[in-house]
């Protein structure tokens, strides 16, 4: 089974492509390495460096006629999506419909995208399930949710087959230090340079972490299951930014307590997906604890140098 992976140089894309590979599939990876690493990009891969809302993009996929394509080239910054709404949407809404048709004319069979919680806005209730309204609170949700809705009607109207992979706070080896999404590698590079890492409000507030190895693993089951489906890809746990520190600190041999910050303007307080529609229709469960997946990133981080990348993690657009 041949598949490509837009932002397969991105910090979760190239976990994704990783497994592909060592899984037997014949992978390309399209990635303009505006905000992705070409270290990240695995070598026995076919790498195009094409943004996804061009026309070299369609020459590429009449080229690998893949069979499956695993979408996650975007814009991800919230607070550009806010400056800059029209280059969020050029990317995000207008570059994956320039994918959807060239999917279309080349006869790719499925495509799986990755969405974000994002699209919920503040919760109503938790854990949020996929009924939960949305109501998402930027212009990268709003750009998040479009989408979903024509893929939905590319379904219908033209056979082309969807999975909707919804995250909640992914983390773990190649995050950027950057960006409210990369809270964990942002801790971890102030930790490792001995600087204080900063909390906004009191620390109270929770996110739903899960580890980068199993979100791969939900895009490599929606290959084959989950067609029509939006699906929420989280732990269902919640674990409070304090806690996550304090986790942080005693691996890390830290003794420097956090400085706390005034709360920022529009953060949702709480975050925790539920995932139990994933686990059925795709077989799928996270495995790693966040104990142990905030081990194996360290292990990254101590072998790779802390300084990381300033930019917000992603791929090509």
């Amino acid at each position: 089974m041949k598949v490509m992976v837009t932002g397969g140089g991105g910090f979760i894309g190239s976990h994704v492509v990783d497994m592909l590979v060592s899984a037997g599939y014949r992978v390309s990876v399209v990635d303009d390495l505006s905000t992705g690493r070409f270290e990240n990009i695995n070598p026995r891969v076919n790498f195009y460096r094409v943004k996804i809302e061009g026309d070299d993009f369609g020459r590429v996929v009449e080229r690998e006629r893949p069979d499956a394509v695993i979408h996650h080239a975007a814009q991800v910054d919230v607070t550009c999506s806010l400056q800059e709404p029209l280059k969020d949407a050029g990317i995000n809404i207008l570059g994956t419909l320039n994918l959807l048709e060239n999917c279309r004319r080349y006869r790719v069979g499925k495509v799986i995208y990755a969405s974000s919680a994002a699209v919920y806005g503040s919760p109503a209730y938790l854990p949020v399930d996929e009924a939960h309204p949305v109501a998402p609170q930027s212009h990268y949700g709003v750009s998040k949710h479009t989408v979903e809705h024509y893929l939905r009607i590319y379904q219908e109207i033209y056979g082309l087959r969807y999975t909707v992979l919804r995250y909640s706070n992914v983390f773990g080896p190649r995050q950027d230090a950057a960006g409210e999404g990369g809270v964990v590698a942002i801790f971890i590079d102030r930790l490792l340079k001995g600087k204080r890492v900063r909390i906004f409000g009191d620390g109270r507030q929770t996110r739903d972490f899960i580890y980068a190895g199993d979100v791969a693993c939900a895009n490599l089951a929606a290959l084959k299951r989950g067609d029509g489906k939006i699906l929420n890809v989280s732990t269902g746990i919640s674990l409070s930014v304090k806690d996550l520190f304090q986790l942080l600190k005693g691996l890390t041999g830290s003794s420097m307590e956090p400085e706390y910050c005034p709360p920022r303007p529009g953060d949702i307080l709480h975050s925790c997906l539920a995932n139990h529609r994933a686990r059925e229709v795709l077989g799928w469960s996270p495995r790693c604890a966040v104990e142990e997946g905030l081990r194996q990133t360290l292990d990254y981080y101590y072998n790779h140098g802390p300084a990381l990348k300033t930019g917000v993690p992603g791929g090509a657009h």
